[in-house]
C-alpha cells in the first residue's frame, strides 16, 4: 500500500531532507559575481523576464542600462515605465522587427550602433545590470561581429551583471553563459487562437 502524501510526519521528513540538501547547496555557493543571463527559445516570456530583472536590480538602488535591438517601430510599457527613471539608461535602437524593414544594411548599421552604446556601459562598472534585449536576433543575422560581442562580454567589470534575450541564442555565447533559461511555447494567443499583441502583455 502506498504511503500518504498527505501524512504531516512523512511531509516533515521530506521537508527536512529537502532543506539539508539546499543548505549544502547554499554552504558551497560563496563566489560573488557578475553573471551572464541568457534568455532564449521559441516561448513568450524572453523580454518580460529581462525587465523583471531591471526592476530587480532598481529595487536595490542599482544602476541599470538598457539596449533593445530589433525593437523601435513602436513604443511599449517597458519604455514608457523605465526610459525615465533616474537609474536606468535606455537605447531603443532597432528600427522594428526584421521582416518589416527588408533592409539588411539599414539592420546593421542600426545594431553597429546599438552595439557602441553597449560596449560603453560594458566598459563602465558603474552600472549593475545590463539588459541587451533582442541581441539574439541580431547575433543570429550576423547584424554583428560574433567574436567583438562575446570578447567585450567577457572583458566586462567583474560585479556588472547583464541579461541577454531573443531566440536562438548562438552556443557560443550559450557556452560563456553563467545562467541559460530556454522558453518553450505551450499555446501562444496569437498563434494559437487569432488574438493580436495586446497591451500589458505584449506590448
Amino acid at each position: 500500500m502506498r504511503e500518504n502524501a498527505k501524512d504531516p510526519e512523512r511531509h516533515a521528513a521530506r521537508m527536512a531532507k529537502k532543506k539539508r540538501a539546499i543548505d549544502e547547496r547554499i554552504a558551497r555557493a560563496q563566489e560573488d559575481k557578475g553573471v551572464l543571463v541568457v534568455l532564449t527559445g521559441p516561448g513568450k516570456g524572453k523580454s518580460s523576464s529581462g525587465f523583471g530583472m531591471v526592476a530587480r536590480a532598481l529595487g536595490h538602488g542599482m544602476k541599470v542600462g538598457i539596449v533593445q535591438f530589433i525593437k523601435g517601430a513602436f513604443v511599449t510599457g517597458e519604455d514608457r515605465f523605465f526610459r525615465d527613471h533616474p537609474s536606468v539608461t535606455y537605447h531603443v535602437m532597432g528600427e522594428g522587427y526584421t521582416w518589416d524593414t527588408q533592409d539588411r544594411t539599414r539592420d546593421e548599421e542600426a545594431a553597429g550602433a546599438a552595439w557602441e552604446q553597449v560596449a560603453a556601459m560594458l566598459k563602465d562598472p558603474s552600472y549593475h545590470l545590463v539588459l541587451l534585449d533582442e541581441l539574439n536576433i541580431a547575433l543570429r543575422y550576423e547584424y554583428l561581429d560574433l567574436d567583438r560581442v562575446l570578447d567585450d562580454l567577457m572583458a566586462r567589470p567583474d560585479m556588472q551583471h547583464v541579461v541577454v534575450t531573443g531566440r536562438n541564442a548562438k552556443q557560443e555565447l550559450i557556452d560563456i553563459a553563467d545562467t541559460v533559461t530556454e522558453m518553450q511555447v505551450v499555446k501562444h494567443a496569437f498563434k494559437d487562437g487569432g488574438v493580436r499583441a495586446q497591451k500589458g502583455v505584449e506590448l
